[in-house]
């Protein structure tokens, strides 16, 4: 029995001994940017700051590059797995009511077309207002023109499986503006689909 546990500890230590070390590797945001990633391990610690740069969990040596190659053959599988990026859309109101501007119009085939290419899709909408008017009524007219967009969609043949409808009223100005400033673009609402 303890021959048998001794040459099991002693595969599983040679089998950790041809492995190769952790490590973890910065890739580019989808716009090619990166931030930085401190790295701290047992033996030191390491920042990344270019795309495809990796370093060892353990900290131990500096950042190296990273073939594509490689990051296809140790990551290729969870990478492939990502969701697709959030979208966002604005959508501009004329004053006072729910009426979407010619251009907004415009857009909603675009926002259907990227509801439908994805797979159990989320919706964010957020209703927005100039500063024309109470505080009140404006988070009111708001969440009507948030709700009025849900339902537009919808109507489109949107298939959702969370839809979030909210008002910041004149809370959240796109454009920063004195009070009773008619605006356009604050009279907007937000649609993020992810």
């Amino acid at each position: 029995m303890l021959r048998k546990s001794f040459v099991t500890l002693l595969l599983a230590g040679l089998l950790a001994a041809c492995a190769s070390p952790s490590y973890v590797v910065l890739l580019p945001d989808l716009d090619g940017g990166t931030g930085k990633v401190e790295v701290r391990g047992t033996k030191g610690t390491q920042v990344l700051a270019r795309a495809n740069e990796g370093a060892d969990l353990n900290g131990a040596k500096p950042p190296y590059a990273v073939s594509e190659e490689r990051l296809q053959e140790d990551f290729g599988a969870a990478m492939a797995a990502r969701p697709e990026a959030a979208e966002q859309f604005q959508l501009y109101f004329e004053s006072g009511g729910s009426m979407l501007t010619a251009e907004s119009k415009a857009l909603i085939p675009r926002i259907m077309n990227s509801v439908n290419r994805r797979p159990g899709v989320d919706i964010s909408i957020i209703g927005h207002t100039d500063t024309v008017g109470t505080a009140v009524k404006n988070r009111e007219l708001a969440l009507t023109r948030a709700r009025a967009t849900a339902d537009l969609l919808t109507a489109g043949g949107l298939k959702a499986l969370a839809i979030s409808v909210e008002s910041h009223g004149e809370s959240n100005l796109l454009v920063k503006t004195p009070d009773e400033t008619p605006e356009p673009r604050n009279r907007r609402v937000e649609i993020t689909v992810r």
